[in-house]
């Protein structure tokens, strides 16, 4: 069985909602290249952010390096502004991603993006960037969000 396909099945048994990919834009992923993007639950696009809950980000990405490392970075992009967006795990080797990274293999990284009840209701587009040992980014992708009560 394909691993993407079981984690798919995984996230619907644990009740998640099963969604289509998340649409989103190739921001320079200079090492690697995306292939799919899934937030779940997002059941529309732009995916409505709800105040006070967590979701869950599947990136499946190839990498076309070696790499012992990878750090994730995230930023809320608001009116052109990039303003740093805390993770629970900037560690993208705990994140779901055996390492270390291996050229030509595909990964899934998984981690989750946590909404605080004080963020206030607004649109978006979140930019996450995995970097390798070299701040290369593994993969940088840009999709919109928009968050709500």
């Amino acid at each position: 069985m394909d691993v993407r396909i079981g984690l798919i099945a995984l996230f619907c048994l644990m009740g998640f909602t099963c969604a289509d990919p998340v649409k989103y834009v190739d921001c320079g992923s200079s090492t690697g290249k995306v292939s799919i993007v899934d937030i779940n639950p997002c059941s529309s696009q732009p995916c409505q952010l709800h105040k006070g809950e967590s979701y869950s980000v599947n990136v499946t990405f190839n990498s076309a390096v070696e790499s012992q490392t990878s750090k994730a970075t995230v930023h809320g992009i608001i009116a052109g502004v990039p303003v740093p967006y805390p993770i629970p795990n900037e560690d993208g080797c705990k994140s779901g991603i055996q390492c270390p990274i291996k050229k030509q293999q595909t990964y899934h990284y998984l981690n989750s993006l946590p909404v605080k009840s004080e963020y206030p209701a607004i649109k978006l587009v979140v930019k996450w960037e995995l970097k390798d040992d070299n701040d290369q980014d593994l993969f940088c992708i840009k999709f919109p969000v928009q968050i709500v009560n």
